[in-house]
């Protein structure tokens, strides 16, 4: 049987950048992917992702300022550029479900430079949003793009020239933990590994089940769509921000990005599938709501182009699960509830630290894994 210091299953966002860090330490590690590296059935695919500290908690301004600082320091080892700055612009209507409040408390706590704008103030700076006078508005300057597909493949890259090994179509099909460590029983023969890193996002309970130890989750069929305005120099990025609609429907969008659209979503649709039942057909009612959504917000986006789908494994609350698992402390979790690819290089230093050395230099006590499912 073969064996390594670190096991790795999942190759996504978290679980490259994991692989990376862990190769980087000097770690004998070995990452599998139950699909092909790059594959379109989770949510690490496509071009663009926020990246911002612009968060009501601060703890997520803690992680992301951290995150900033990773992402600068794998640009140096790849040679490549992953972010770009925009601004950013959130949005808070105030009867809604989110306040302007929470943000600028949480910004103020951790030294992060941020604006309160008035709905005039936005569209003197930014005329190509129609804001109703019942908003106020967020604007952090550092917020921006980070390059999604390009980036995954670079920590899978790195990984490999740190001496990672790699097998995708590899699954996993269930772990064995034990006294020296744990298992795993891939579809091409068992591997033993003293401490296993668990970036599975919605196959996680495939695999914590048997073990009893299964994270509450909601999984869904999530749908970005791609619009053609007319003027496309006004949404260059820099002339247009990233914004992001906070209520009890969230809404995002990004400025042109590598071609001539503008790209947005509804967060958290719920649209509810299993990875199993998952059809990969954008729902037409979703469509219509974002559409309808973006004209009264953007009146010159334009028509919509296509649209792409993707996953969401939800916690609850959305709270990030960056922790060993309770029953069994060799088998770390991570799981970032559909808002974690900003944070993609710290949370995989971090999961690297906790393989390796049992703790981290980062805070992350309210990450920790919550009540089993029932």
């Amino acid at each position: 049987m073969e064996s390594f210091d670190v096991a790795v299953v999942g190759m996504g966002a978290l679980g490259s950048a994991a692989a990376y860090h862990l190769a980087r330490k000097g770690v004998e590690v070995v990452a599998f992917e139950q699909f092909e590296l790059g594959h379109v059935r989770g949510a690490s695919h496509d071009t663009s992702r926020i990246i911002r500290t612009s968060y009501g908690a601060p703890q997520y301004v803690r992680l992301a300022k951290s995150a900033y600082e990773d992402w600068a320091d794998l640009e140096k080892v790849a040679g490549e550029r992953f972010v770009t700055t925009t601004g950013g612009l959130v949005f808070c209507p105030v009867d809604g479900t989110v306040s302007a409040d929470d943000f600028a408390t949480s910004l103020t706590a951790e030294d992060v430079s941020y604006e309160l704008l008035r709905p005039e103030d936005v569209h003197a700076r930014w005329p190509q949003f129609r804001i109703p006078d019942n908003v106020q508005t967020v604007y952090t300057p550092d917020t921006g793009i980070v390059n999604a597909s390009r980036s995954v493949a670079a920590l899978q890259m790195q990984a490999r020239a740190h001496g990672a090994v790699i097998k995708a179509r590899t699954p996993v099909h269930r772990l064995s933990p034990g006294d020296s460590g744990v298992v795993l029983h891939t579809e091409h023969g068992d591997v033993h590994a003293r401490k296993v890193v668990l970036a599975t996002d919605a196959w996680t309970n495939t695999l914590l089940e048997p073990l009893g130890a299964a994270i509450p989750l909601v999984t869904m069929q999530e749908q970005v769509t791609y619009f053609k305005p007319a003027e496309v120099d006004a949404f260059d990025r820099e002339r247009f921000p990233v914004w992001i609609w906070e209520d009890a429907e969230c809404f995002y969008g990004f400025p042109t990005y590598g071609e001539p659209t503008i790209k947005a979503a509804r967060d958290a649709s719920y649209n509810l599938m299993s990875p199993d039942e998952r059809t990969f057909v954008p729902s037409p009612e979703l469509l219509e709501q974002l559409s309808s959504f973006v004209r009264g917000l953007i009146p010159h986006s334009g028509q919509s182009l296509r649209t792409v789908t993707c996953q969401y494994a939800l916690t609850p609350n959305r709270r990030f699960v960056i922790s060993p698992v309770g029953k069994h402390p060799d088998i770390i979790v991570g799981l970032g509830a559909g808002h974690a690819f900003k944070f993609t290089p710290a949370i995989g230093r971090v999961l690297a630290e906790l393989a390796t050395d049992g703790s981290t230099s980062e805070d992350i006590s309210t990450f920790t894994e919550p009540a089993p499912a029932a």
